[in-house]
């Protein structure tokens, strides 16, 4: 059951051709990088989204189901981007600047003239030719706007995809990357005092957990 629909991008078509929907995964994780993802769909689009795809958001989804989704959104949109920002930025700049490269990497890979993005909760700073009055940041809008949950998706996948090929690496197999992409569950944690930190670990995130736990 979808619950995402297009009531934001629809007010927008009106007004603009090309509207995107943005959003990053991977902000709390303990490690790998973080991902952003966008999405333009065609503008008035008509078709009904099958029963088979959920398009909501990515991590109320099943491993399964966001794959199935994301080769139906690949497949479907007028156009789509990924960005990424390594855990050496994270580390160096922080994670809301570390967030914002990401955003304008994955807008940037899109290669369309932007005319207006509906973004998850954040406005994105320094974006070529959309200022903040051709964007629209919508807490919890990967759960409202299906071109926000859209982008979600998609980089969960690739993101998800990203941390099992590492932690298949003998050097990082004891974290569990394949299991728990980077987050900080308790298998983490203890491989992480057990084994100490990685060059993909965040350094701030894991001091800061750790030593209040």
């Amino acid at each position: 059951m979808n619950r995402c629909d297009f009531s934001y991008e629809k007010k927008l078509w009106k007004k603009y051709k090309v509207v995107a929907g943005v959003d990053e995964v991977g902000r709390g994780c303990f490690a790998g990088p973080v991902v952003a993802g966008c999405v333009v769909f065609p503008r008035d689009t008509k078709y009904k989204i099958p029963d088979t795809i959920s398009i909501d958001d990515s991590k109320k989804l099943r491993p399964r189901e966001r794959e199935t989704s994301a080769r139906w959104i690949k497949k479907n949109a007028l156009a789509y981007g990924i960005g990424e920002a390594s855990t050496a930025l994270i580390n160096r700049k922080g994670i809301k600047k570390a967030s914002e490269v990401a955003f304008r990497k994955a807008i940037k890979a899109v290669n369309l003239k932007l005319h207006f993005v509906l973004i998850d909760a954040f406005y994105i700073p320094y974006v070529k030719g959309l200022r903040r009055k051709n964007q629209k940041a919508i807490i919890n809008g990967d759960e409202k706007s299906i071109s926000i949950a859209a982008a979600s998706i998609i980089a969960k996948v690739y993101r998800d995809k990203l941390m099992t090929h590492l932690s298949k690496e003998s050097k990082y197999k004891n974290y569990g990357w394949g299991r728990n992409k980077g987050y900080g569950t308790r298998e983490h944690q203890g491989a992480i005092k057990k084994y100490g930190i990685t060059r993909y670990h965040r350094k701030q995130f894991v001091e800061t957990y750790l030593g209040n736990h």
